[in-house]
């Protein structure tokens, strides 16, 4: 992977978001990496970030806004790959504020794109969920329409252009957003703890899974594709049950006295989650830690080969979706949470500075 990266600039925005911050932190640790810049509209969490990366002189850091398309664009001079993980991922913020959404899950994309390419870069990734699968919400729409523009935009470009692709991401755990913060301080609190439906499942990996899967899909790419990572699925009271087991004695509570609440599902939250459909399975291939969904349209002026390191088999036939797979044991997600740090009061804590600091001061 150092070689990869190799003098190379990298550029990524959404840097003060989970797989933002945890991108960041990852590609500075590359001594190869020629520069690594971050951008944001963030201020305050940005000036967080750029202070803990202070020693780090190929590390930089710019206010800048997915939405404006300029600043996008003089971002990216001399930039060799992209990682775009910005975005609106609130599925219920997200159904209340529909056009805020597109603005930045489906214009900012567009965006990223025309500056891409009228900047040179030559790889751009693009971050997905889950919930772009048989989306029903806006926020999962609008995600969908980010890999179909970046797909499109790969069908389209002449030789020498940008190579687009995606990213497919199940629950990130202990991200913003996440469930776990949540139970923690229901059971804290002394419950009830809340879950939505207790049949529901999901798709669950770690911070530092999902971001290697997507370094390694910079690397695999070859045009347009989805990479989606194999992961384990959970049913979410399980979640909740393991986590009462776990946390209740920490604040002095009896794991028996703490009740769990069915409160009903949420408007567009689905039951189970997808992260390849019918459709898509008939061109997809398996790699011993991925599947690549293959675009459904062959590109107008790019003859692709679609190799890969690791094919396990060219044919999938079941739809890989989280009522589908064998959920993880109560042990086997315990032992999940505890190799992930997830269990601790301050998981994911953002960092803080002991002392300030100026760049260039």
């Amino acid at each position: 992977m150092n070689q990869f990266f190799k003098d190379k600039r990298v550029l990524v925005t959404g840097a003060c978001g989970t797989v933002g911050q945890e991108l960041v932190r990852q590609l500075v640790a590359v001594p190869e990496v020629g520069e690594l810049v971050g951008v944001d509209n963030n201020e305050s969490e940005l000036f967080f970030l750029e202070q803990r990366f202070q020693e780090k002189e190929s590390a930089h850091f710019f206010l800048a806004d997915v939405r404006d398309e300029y600043k996008l664009y003089r971002i990216m001079q001399d930039v060799d790959i992209v990682f775009h993980t910005a975005a609106f991922k609130h599925v219920i913020l997200c159904e209340r504020s529909p056009f805020e959404a597109v603005q930045t899950n489906i214009l900012g994309v567009q965006n990223i794109i025309k500056a891409a390419c009228d900047a040179g870069v030559a790889r751009v990734i693009f971050t997905s969920s889950d919930k772009a699968v048989n989306p029903t919400n806006v926020m999962g729409t609008s995600k969908l329409m980010g890999e179909r523009l970046m797909t499109a935009a790969n069908s389209k470009l002449q030789e020498g252009g940008p190579i687009f692709a995606s990213t497919r991401f199940g629950n990130v755990m202990g991200s913003r957003g996440s469930v776990i913060p949540v139970f923690y301080e229901q059971i804290r609190r002394g419950g009830p703890v809340t879950v939505t439906d207790r049949d529901m499942t999901r798709f669950i990996m770690s911070i530092e899974e999902a971001v290697r899967l997507v370094i390694d899909s910079a690397r695999l790419v070859q045009g347009g594709e989805v990479f989606v990572t194999k992961m384990p699925a959970i049913r979410v009271v399980d979640l909740a049950e393991v986590m009462i087991e776990e946390v209740a004695s920490r604040y002095g509570h009896r794991p028996q006295d703490i009740q769990i609440k069915t409160i009903g599902v949420k408007p567009g939250e689905k039951m189970y989650e997808e992260l390849m459909n019918l459709e898509e399975i008939r061109r997809s291939i398996e790699l011993e830690r991925y599947f690549v969904v293959t675009p459904a349209f062959i590109g107008y002026y790019r003859d692709i080969v679609y190799n890969y390191p690791d094919v396990v088999c060219h044919e999938v036939t079941n739809p890989y979706h989280s009522a589908n797979e064998s959920p993880l044991t109560k042990e086997d997600l315990l032992m999940f949470l505890r190799k992930n740090g997830l269990l601790e009061e301050s998981t994911r804590e953002l960092w803080k500075p002991a002392e300030r600091y100026w760049p260039n001061g």
